[in-house]
C-alpha cells in the first residue's frame, strides 16, 4: 500500500467517527418523536441508511488495513494501533445498532399490546397516535428489518471477537519466539563464559612458565661454567 493509501485510511477513519456521532444524534432526535409520526419514520429511515453506510465504510477500512499488513507498509505497532481503532468503531457500530433496534422493539411491543389498537403515553391519559393505518404487512416488514439489523450487529460482534482472538494468538506466538531468543542468548553466554575460563587457565600456565625460565637459564649457565673449569 502506498503512502497515499495509508493517509486515506486515516481520513476515512475520521469520517467514520463523524458518521457515528451523526447517527447517535439522529437516534436521540428520533427517540424524542412520537411513534409512527412522519418525522419519526423519516429519522428511522435516515438512521437505517447511515448505519448501512457506516458498515460499508468499516468494511473498507478493514480491507485496507489488511492490505497494508500484507504489503508491510506499516510497522507492527502502527498496524496494531489502527486495529484497535477499527475495533473501537466496530464496537460503536454494535452499540448504535443496539440503540436503534431496541427503540424499535419497544415501539413494536407497544403496537402489539393485547386489547388495544392505540398507543398511550405512560404519563398522560391522551392517546398518542391511532395505529389503524399501520398494517400487519408493515409490522412484519419492520420486524424483518429489525431482525436483519440485529443479525448484522451480531455478525459485527463476532468479527470483533475473532479479531481479538487472532491478536491474542499472535501475541502468544511473539512471546514464545522472544523466549526462544532469550534461551539461545543464555546458551551462547554460557558457552562464552566456559571459553573465557579455559583461556584464563591457559594464560596462567604460560605466565607460570615465563616466571621459571630465568632460573633455569642461570642453572644451565652455572652447569656449563663448572664443566669448563673442570676441563681446564
Amino acid at each position: 500500500m502506498s503512502l497515499v493509501d495509508v493517509d486515506s485510511w486515516i481520513t476515512e477513519y475520521e469520517a467514520c467517527e463523524r458518521l457515528s456521532r451523526e447517527i447517535q444524534s439522529q437516534i436521540v432526535l428520533r427517540n424524542r418523536e412520537q411513534r409512527l409520526s412522519d418525522e419519526y419514520s423519516r429519522l428511522s429511515g435516515s438512521v437505517r441508511v447511515r448505519l448501512k453506510q457506516f458498515s460499508t465504510e468499516l468494511a473498507s477500512l478493514e480491507t485496507k488495513l489488511e492490505q497494508a499488513r500484507r504489503t508491510r507498509s506499516l510497522t507492527t505497532e502502527e498496524a496494531e494501533r489502527r486495529q484497535r481503532q477499527l475495533e473501537t468503531l466496530q464496537s460503536k457500530q454494535i452499540h448504535l445498532q443496539s440503540q436503534f433496534t431496541s427503540a424499535g422493539d419497544n415501539s413494536r411491543s407497544a403496537l402489539l399490546q393485547p386489547g388495544t389498537s392505540r398507543l398511550w403515553d405512560d404519563e398522560e391519559d391522551d392517546p398518542m397516535l391511532d395505529t389503524s393505518t399501520y398494517s400487519t404487512g408493515d409490522l412484519r416488514r419492520q420486524q424483518t428489518q429489525m431482525l436483519e439489523d440485529q443479525d448484522q450487529g451480531l455478525e459485527a460482534l463476532s468479527k470483533v471477537i475473532s479479531r481479538q482472538k487472532d491478536l491474542a494468538l499472535r501475541i502468544g506466538d511473539e512471546v514464545e519466539a522472544q523466549n526462544d531468543i532469550i534461551d539461545d542468548i543464555a546458551d551462547q553466554l554460557e558457552h562464552t563464559d566456559s571459553r573465557i575460563h579455559s583461556e584464563t587457565r591457559r594464560i596462567e600456565v604460560v605466565s607460570a612458565k615465563d616466571r621459571t625460565w630465568p632460573f633455569w637459564s642461570v642453572i644451565i649457565g652455572l652447569f656449563v661454567a663448572i664443566i669448563i673449569v673442570a676441563l681446564v
